[in-house]
């Protein structure tokens, strides 16, 4: 896709998300992608190859995150946001280009995906950017209001590793595709899905959805 055409394209994405998003995160969001195409060559960062495909399976997917993201940490100064398995940088990078407000932390256990992260980070000028090189269940870092994943693990593996890194009020958004009855059921009583949200992400003929998960009450749990 010839640059003239991604920025249309990308420009009608966000429109019809409803985003505000100004010319220069479009240049950020752009840049990510450019270097998500170039980085893929040698460091097999995603399995999408095509530059069209790439546009609408990850970023315009991401961007329809961004929204309901949003709304969550609205009215939480110095917000902490940890992305989990974040590969190269998706949602993470979207996050951060778009809430620069927030501070993003990619977590991810391959090296080269965790320098690649770094490097946008660092060209793209992102100083609300940070990256960790480490296994999540192992992190420590400053507990997290949103705790995100993107094709990361099941459910239960996703709250389990990353429960210590939740802020007191905090909560998890993993993004799926259909809605995943079977690994809801099969979460430990302490947590509840409080909401499953559909998406439509523009472009991308496929089921999305977020799965909002929060610990429950402990009198609730020992009840």
């Amino acid at each position: 896709m010839a640059p003239k055409a991604a920025r249309t394209t990308l420009e009608s994405v966000i429109a019809a998300l409803g985003l505000s998003v100004s010319p220069q995160q479009v240049d950020a969001l752009l840049g990510h992608l450019a270097m998500l195409q170039r980085w893929n060559a040698t460091y097999n960062l995603t399995a999408v190859r095509d530059p069209d495909q790439m546009l609408s399976q990850h970023l315009a997917d991401c961007l329809a995150a961004v929204g309901p993201a949003a709304r969550h940490l609205a009215g939480r100064p110095a917000a902490q946001v940890i992305d989990v398995g974040s590969g190269g940088g998706l949602p993470g990078v979207v996050l951060a280009i778009l809430l620069p407000g927030v501070t993003v932390t990619c977590v991810d256990t391959v090296g080269k995906k965790a320098a690649f992260v770094r490097q946008v980070a660092a060209e793209l000028r992102l100083p609300n950017l940070r990256v960790e090189h480490a296994r999540v269940e192992r992190l420590k870092t400053p507990r997290a209001d949103l705790i995100v994943s993107r094709a990361f693990a099941s459910l239960v593996d996703f709250v389990g590793w990353t429960s210590h890194l939740l802020a007191d009020d905090g909560v998890w958004m993993a993004m799926k595709g259909r809605s995943p009855e079977a690994e809801t059921a099969a979460l430990p009583a302490s947590v509840e899905v409080f909401h499953v949200e559909p998406l439509q992400v523009p472009g991308l003929e496929a089921e999305r959805c977020l799965v909002w998960i929060r610990p429950r009450p402990r009198a609730l749990v020992h009840s």
